[in-house]
């Protein structure tokens, strides 16, 4: 009865039978995914491909920022957060499984204002990193030679081009393909592991210089110990993006069930490639020396410098994980921005869905915004630290929406319930604060132009957006329900 219950409350409204469809009813069927096009296999190879990218390359500034030891501190910190993100993120997905993901949890606990700023954060976070990571991408192509190309506008186009118009085709197929290069991008990284490991010295992990009055600085913490806190944003690139899986569940075979299975299966395959990466490259050729590299991993397997058949096949499997997470982000920005412009948060036009059922303007409209950026600025690494910002500021927001939720509705059908309950999401809550500050420790630009972009986003939602609301949106629906229940309780 529950179920059936739960169902109701979250469906959208069907037509009479044999009668005409309400505006409401033809409203949401111009905004339909395909439903039950992703299964356990594409939705744990999607959770990975949103991150695969960073085991190649990002995280080894880290160690400028905290040395090994620091960013080792920082590693296990955001791998706890993650973890803990992931099972609050299961438990709420089984609850509400829509493709407004973070921005429907957080409207269900917090209210319009809570949901807008949820779900704006996410935005940030899947618009800019695409572009960041299409230089990247052109950066890549430029170092291999391919077909005589170098990095510049040529390069993103053709990357934006290709890889959205294999979204428009459809989202199974999609999946697939991401799953395809996904698998390649790991694979790799066990070939790198297992010749990275043969030249492994514990001797060079801790060879970056102590810095002088740093506090608490010693070999392992040579910056000291607010390394370890500056070290944070980059910890956080093993896992940046896992916590988008629930954008996928209305196009999810039976998403209250294999939604969490999915994530905690994603996650743990993220931990043990963590673990692996680092402990691989700076064993291999020392913390000094790929601290700053933009290939560590390929740095990691030519001590003299000399490519190597390895190092060769790591380099080009490097492309193969920038286009995982490529592809997917690209995937995880239209969804949420589908949701929002569905419910009414922002133009609703951009929610039209195509004869295959994609969400075509939401892949577009943020395409053609990523690639300008990309063009114009051709700043990746500053992209992606606004990506940081805005990832953090969701994760906080999320986080702390299970905890209302778990606290002011106990008694709600919870398919899957987070282990640890309230206690695990609270772990989540402090350390996704604590990255958010230690942004501002490694680019305030980037900060205050993620706050920037947030000021004009709150100033439409409050002037406009707020009194446009679309009640059908199953998003506002379910929130509806939360509110009219609490009102007969009242009474």
């Amino acid at each position: 009865m529950a179920d059936s219950e739960e169902t109701a409350r979250t469906a959208p409204p069907l037509p009479p039978p044999g009668g005409r469809a309400s505006p409401e009813d033809t409203y949401l069927e111009r905004r339909a995914l395909r439903r039950g096009s992703a299964g356990p296999l594409l939705l744990t190879g999607l959770g990975v491909a949103y991150v695969v990218s960073g085991d190649f390359s990002g995280w080894n500034n880290g160690l400028a920022q905290g040395g090994f030891g620091g960013l080792a501190i920082a590693a296990v910190l955001m791998g706890l957060m993650y973890t803990c993100l992931v099972f609050a993120l299961a438990e709420l997905s089984s609850i509400l499984p829509t493709a407004g993901g973070g921005y429907g949890f957080a409207r269900r606990a917090l209210g319009t204002w809570g949901g807008f700023l949820t779900g704006t954060a996410i935005l940030i976070e899947y618009v800019l990193a695409p572009a960041a990571i299409a230089i990247f991408l052109g950066d890549y192509v430029e170092a291999l030679g391919l077909f005589g190309l170098h990095s510049g506008w040529p390069v993103y186009l053709a990357c934006f081009v290709i890889f959205i118009g294999i979204h428009l085709w459809g989202v199974g197929e999609a999946l697939r393909f991401s799953l395809v290069v996904t698998a390649i991008a790991v694979a790799a990284i066990v070939v790198f592991a297992v010749a990275a490991f043969t030249g492994f010295q514990v001797d060079t992990l801790n060879d970056i210089p102590v810095r002088g009055g740093a506090l608490g600085a010693n070999s392992w913490l040579p910056f000291g110990v607010l390394g370890i806190w500056a070290a944070f944003p980059f910890g956080m690139w093993f896992f940046l993006g896992v916590e988008g899986v629930p954008l996928a569940a209305e196009e999810t075979k039976d998403p209250a069930r294999v939604l969490p299975k999915a994530m905690a299966a994603a996650m743990g395959v993220l931990l043990l490639l963590a673990l692996v990466t680092f402990t691989a490259a700076t064993g291999a050729r020392g913390s000094a020396a790929i601290q700053s590299v933009g290939d560590p991993l390929v740095h990691a397997l030519q001590p003299h410098g000399d490519p190597t058949v390895v190092s060769r096949i790591v380099n080009y499997a490097g492309l193969a994980g920038l286009v995982a997470s490529f592809f997917s982000l690209i995937f995880a920005g239209s969804r949420q921005l589908f949701a929002l412009s569905r419910a009414g948060y922002l133009p609703r036009f951009l929610s039209l869905t195509s004869r295959r059922k994609a969400p075509y303007l939401g892949l577009l409209i943020p395409g053609v915004l990523g690639f300008a950026l990309a063009a114009a600025t051709g700043d990746g690494a500053r992209m992606l630290n606004v990506a940081v910002f805005g990832a953090t500021i969701s994760y906080a927001l999320m986080s702390l929406s299970h905890i209302v939720l778990r606290r002011r509705e106990p008694g709600l059908h919870r398919p899957y319930r987070t282990p640890g309950g309230a206690l695990t999401s609270s772990v989540a809550f402090v350390l996704a604060c604590s990255a958010l500050v230690a942004t501002f420790l490694v680019d305030k630009e980037a900060a205050f132009i993620a706050l920037g972009v947030y000021g004009v986003a709150l100033a439409y939602f409050a002037c406009y957006s707020r009194h446009r609301l679309v009640a059908a949106a199953p998003e506002e629906e379910f929130a509806a329900l939360a509110a009219a229940e609490a009102e007969l309780e009242r009474d």
